[in-house]
């Protein structure tokens, strides 16, 4: 499991965290698309947007190995802002390569583009 050395591990200040520390023994938790319904709490969206700048300042455009991202956190933005970047995709490999739609991710987070 690669480990993208320099991301942050968690939202600062709580304890939402972006990585994690070392590969399930039980097996690799597989991504998959969670709906974003629009009760979601502030809190749940002020994370997935600092994940999402995170993501963009870390990889840009470029593809990336999943590695050590949290599933669960990439769950939420997984078919939407992050796309497979590989056919066929293989969503429990840590090894899988996505990529952000920046189109996708801009009109859902303007805010983790800002300057």
């Amino acid at each position: 499991m690669l480990k993208h050395r320099g991301f942050p591990g968690r939202m600062p200040g709580t304890d939402y965290q972006f990585t994690i520390r070392r590969a399930n023994p039980k097996g690799v938790t597989p991504l998959t698309r969670r709906e974003r319904f629009r009760d979601r709490k502030s809190v749940d969206r002020q994370v997935d947007a600092t994940f999402m700048k995170a993501l963009w300042e870390h990889f840009g455009d470029q593809p990336f190995e999943r590695g050590n991202l949290d599933a669960g956190r990439l769950s939420w933005l997984f078919g939407r802002e992050v796309i497979a970047a590989e056919d066929p995709f293989d969503p429990a490999s840590y090894e899988a390569l996505l990529v952000i739609d920046e189109a996708a991710a801009r009109a859902s987070f303007p805010e983790a583009f800002e300057e």
